[in-house]
């Protein structure tokens, strides 16, 4: 299925400094980027540059003087979410898991893992298929967490938004990676664009590693899950960032829109 994206940012630059953005429709075996355009207004140096953590497509660009500046990104995207019945899926002891998801075993900035084994193991610990743990507790953090816009900010962390019940898509998705790394399934935080999100914003929600395959879950249930456009995933929020700003650079504004270039999209709920 096919997603036009964009997103439109501005920047007051008061001095010289560097933005690190991250905001580029990532290409994968089940995502392709058809088409892109890339404006920066007015023109200074880009260079795009590997992540060292996770899955990231980062920019970065080398402002030399005071200036407002345009950032204007646009995509067509071929996601091919394919849906499967992931229940008979069994748990991999960890000793025979790839290596490469092993750093999603372990506690991270936002996602505080080990302070939430007790909640996790008492409420899930119980079910046996890894798959159905997951469903489970997405549904419990989408019942017991309510979605309020702007209720969190960026120190919240999972521990938090369980002593509050409250928080926004980001909040969710930190939960959501912490519960399943409590009860010993690699997790990783996921940012898109997403299709029917009112009003349109970067998104996040979350993907968890079972049997061999990472499997995406959304604990807001805001947008269906195929209408999902990966930008980035990493351990948490810190890994992702869609924009680092060094030196004095001021955040001015942002339009955000994925829309659907197809005919016959039918939604998938997870």
């Amino acid at each position: 299925m096919k997603f036009n994206v964009s997103a439109e940012m501005g920047y007051e630059v008061h001095t010289a400094g560097t933005l690190i953005l991250n905001i580029h429709a990532l290409r994968t075996p089940t995502q392709a980027v058809l088409d892109e355009t890339f404006i920066i207004d007015p023109y200074v140096k880009v260079e795009e540059i590997s992540a060292v953590n996770g899955e990231n497509r980062i920019i970065r660009l080398e402002v030399p003087e005071k200036t407002n500046l345009q950032i204007i990104y646009k995509a067509t995207v071929d996601n091919n979410y394919e849906i499967k019945d992931h229940s008979g899926r069994e748990e991999i002891m960890i000793g025979k898991m790839d290596p490469q998801v092993l750093p999603y075993l372990y506690p991270s900035r936002y996602c505080q893992s080990d302070k939430l084994f007790r909640l996790a193991n008492n409420l899930f610990g119980h079910i046996a298929n890894p798959f159905e743990k997951v469903v489970a507790l997405t549904d419990w953090i989408n019942k017991n967490v309510e979605y309020r816009s702007g209720f969190s900010n960026s120190q919240t962390s999972a521990y938090d938004t369980v002593t509050e019940q409250a928080g926004v898509c980001r909040d969710f998705a930190h939960l959501g990676v912490a519960l399943c790394r409590a009860l010993t399934i690699p997790s990783r935080y996921f940012t898109g664009y997403a299709y029917q999100l009112k009003p349109g914003d970067f998104h996040a929600c979350f993907e968890a590693y079972i049997g061999d395959e990472w499997i995406l879950f959304d604990a807001t249930k805001l947008v269906p899950i195929n209408g999902l456009i990966k930008i980035a995933t990493g351990r948490d929020a810190a890994d992702t960032a869609i924009a680092n700003i060094f030196g004095d650079i001021l955040f001015t504004s942002m339009l955000v829109g994925c829309e659907l270039a197809d005919e016959n999209f039918v939604p998938y709920y997870l």
